[in-house]
């Protein structure tokens, strides 16, 4: 048989796995090959997994909360460690936007649906304002640093090689890190069927996705090589974003399902998700 994994950008564990052996290695004992679906974006991933285009996948924070509210029967497998340095809320550094509550009647732009979402809801949240009544959202893009600049925006929540280079240009502020508000965690699930039916293959690709976190850890540079070569930006820029990042594979527990509870009642509070959630119910049934 072949298990099929999804794969995009904005999961850093699994777009380096998907150019490394060590998924065929891991599932070839279990009889089973690997197959590669790629799409660029994530919050697709619940979707996707209950129609079958894949078996397994990754994304933030964001993306599983609202599959579950979409209706999705997703299972949680693992997730990163924290990733306080993942991505950053700008503004301009001489500009007006000192505070969170300042953001009131500004334009943030973001990944709408991605943990960026989770983050931005939860700091609105922590200063008495809210995501859908208070500021505008919009889709960040390539423009988004150049808006900012310019003042057209009053800040862009940035990742990545994208944070490393605005920073390094300067006239920027962190007017939050991520790690100030959530813990930020890559987070990997299943479809529930294939969770509950294959435990041994579940096991087995997250073996392989500690092998891939393991790689990047040791070889940051030719990692950063790489994707800046397939993604754009420069190698120098993705090696400070990658050496950001923990590359530690941990499973799932109490104290991550409330994180993602939080997250849940925040984004149905303020009207992003269409119903309350019940994170525990994204865990693997035991066999009977």
């Amino acid at each position: 048989m072949s298990v099929t994994i999804g794969v995009h950008s904005n999961n850093p564990t699994l777009y380096y796995l998907s150019r490394l052996d060590y998924a065929q290695e891991e599932l070839a004992p279990l009889g089973e090959t690997v197959a590669w679906h790629h799409y660029t974006s994530g919050v697709r991933t619940g979707g996707l997994l209950t129609d079958g285009t894949f078996d397994f996948g990754g994304t933030g924070s964001t993306p599983p909360v609202t599959a579950q509210a979409d209706g999705h029967d997703i299972v949680y497998t693992a997730v990163s460690a924290p990733r306080p340095e993942h991505g950053a809320l700008l503004v301009t550094e001489d500009g007006p936007i000192r505070t969170v509550a300042d953001l009131k009647g500004g334009t943030v732009h973001l990944g709408i649906g991605s943990w960026q979402t989770h983050l931005l809801s939860k700091a609105l949240h922590g200063a008495g304002l809210s995501y859908s009544a208070d500021i505008t959202p919009e889709y960040s893009g390539p423009d988004s640093e150049r808006l900012l600049r310019e003042g057209k925006i009053a800040a862009w929540i940035a990742q990545g090689a994208e944070l490393a280079a605005a920073r390094r240009t300067g006239g920027v502020r962190t007017l939050l890190r991520t790690g100030d508000v959530i813990t930020d965690r890559s987070v990997f699930f299943a479809r529930r069927d294939f969770a509950e039916q294959r435990p041994d293959v579940v096991a087995a690709l997250l073996t392989a996705l500690q092998r891939a976190d393991d790689w990047v850890a040791a070889h940051p540079r030719e990692a950063a090589e790489i994707a800046a070569a397939d993604l754009g930006g420069t190698a120098e820029d993705w090696e400070t974003s990658l050496r950001a990042l923990p590359w530690r594979i941990e499973p799932v527990t109490d104290a991550f399902l409330a994180e993602q509870q939080e997250a849940a009642d925040i984004l149905h509070g303020v009207g992003f998700i269409p119903r309350a959630v019940t994170t525990a119910d994204a865990v693997a049934r035991e066999a009977a």
